[in-house]
């Protein structure tokens, strides 16, 4: 068991010692980093941002027990992640014509899983994208023996209402591995991790893991080891670093590889992200989901795009925001290995982003268990 944070004596300690690592940056946000991370109770966390031509890197570690690898090349769970990179790919195959966004996906392959067949004709990958498909976040766990066969309910009706759901994803995945006949891995070295140089991330385990991967741990300071997925999966599954991560959010941003309709769509706001059914909040206002992203109105910042990522144990976020003004646009992307990660979304955002009114984002992700 760890003692981080809020379990570790706040008396000053020779922490430089066992800290971290930190490659391009300035020592008032290293300092700022531990000491936010370590209030948390987070054992490690990686954090990338760039700001115009300007880039800072950090892997820092608040506990003798982990040292962060003076090459930055931790490997994180990404968890939901992983959902915009595969977006990426959706959107990319569509410029291409390998895939309409609107043609309904049975179509591509089968919705044998699913009880209402008639809504199942309905959907498309824009509604996937959008998480306009009314169906649930997953039918039973996904890395459970029984998810592969588990039947799928529908919440509401296709495109009538935000619900997000990585079980939606899943679906896509068929459909894509269907029409390029190559499994998720595959399709996605091709199409995002060899062109854009992210050496480090993969949908599937490799042997290098047992080495770069991180163990996550929960509040309590306890070890829950690295994790093992039974299936690549497009929702959850991804690995990377955010060195590798960064290379992606700039790509994206810039649309590399993307048709300039495309790249608008992606960043686009279509719905109203109320993310409880049901029970509507202040911050939902604010809230809208793009095709592969979320994105934030926020008054001073603009129109910030961003995902979470949350896999228990492994807690994750970006946020992208666009220029404005004087300011050059701004990345910000942070992993841990803490089920505590999203408590420091506030502190994180402002650090880096100095806005005074903070950001919505915070209150839609976080939930305090």
């Amino acid at each position: 068991m760890l003692t981080a944070g809020k379990c570790m004596n706040k008396k000053p300690l020779l922490v430089v010692l066992f800290l971290a690592v930190m490659w391009s940056c300035t020592p008032d946000y290293y300092d700022q980093v531990f000491q936010i991370a370590r209030e948390a109770g987070i054992p490690l966390i990686q954090v990338a941002y760039t700001k115009g031509d300007t880039r800072v890197t950090y892997e820092v570690s608040t506990v003798p027990e982990i040292v962060a690898r003076k090459d930055g090349k931790t490997v994180f769970q990404a968890a939901s992640l992983s959902k915009p990179v595969f977006a990426y790919i959706v959107m990319r195959m569509s410029d291409r014509g390998e895939i309409d966004l609107d043609r309904p996906l049975f179509e591509y392959t089968d919705i044998e899983r699913f009880v209402d067949k008639e809504l199942a004709r309905r959907l498309t990958a824009r509604m996937v994208l959008s998480h306009m498909t009314g169906l649930p976040n997953w039918a039973v766990s996904p890395g459970s023996p029984e998810w592969p066969e588990a039947a799928i309910v529908f919440k509401f009706r296709p495109d009538s209402a935000f619900s997000y759901s990585g079980e939606g994803y899943a679906f896509l995945q068929r459909a894509v591995e269907q029409i390029q006949g190559k499994g998720l891995e595959e399709i996605a070295r091709n199409e995002v991790f060899l062109p854009l140089g992210m050496s480090s991330s993969s949908y599937t385990w490799r042997d290098d893991y047992d080495s770069l991967a991180v163990n996550g741990f929960n509040r309590d300071g306890e070890d829950r080891g690295k994790g093992n997925f039974p299936r690549a999966n497009p929702a959850y599954t991804l690995r990377t670093t955010a060195a590798d991560y960064m290379r992606f959010l700039e790509a994206l941003s810039l649309g590399t590889g993307l048709g300039k309709e495309s790249r608008e769509a992606i960043f686009a706001p279509l719905v109203q992200a109320v993310r409880y059914e049901g029970k509507p909040r202040e911050c939902d206002q604010r809230i809208f989901w793009g095709l592969g992203v979320g994105i934030e109105k926020h008054p001073e910042l603009g129109e910030v795009a961003f995902h979470w990522g949350d896999n228990g144990a492994f807690r994750s976020l970006f946020l992208v925001v666009p220029k404005r003004g004087l300011q050059p646009q701004r990345i910000l992307i942070y992993f841990t290995n803490s089920q505590a990660g999203h408590d420091i979304i506030h502190e994180i955002s402002s650090l880096f982003l100095d806005n005074k009114e903070p950001i919505a984002i915070h209150e839609w992700v976080y939930k305090n268990e």
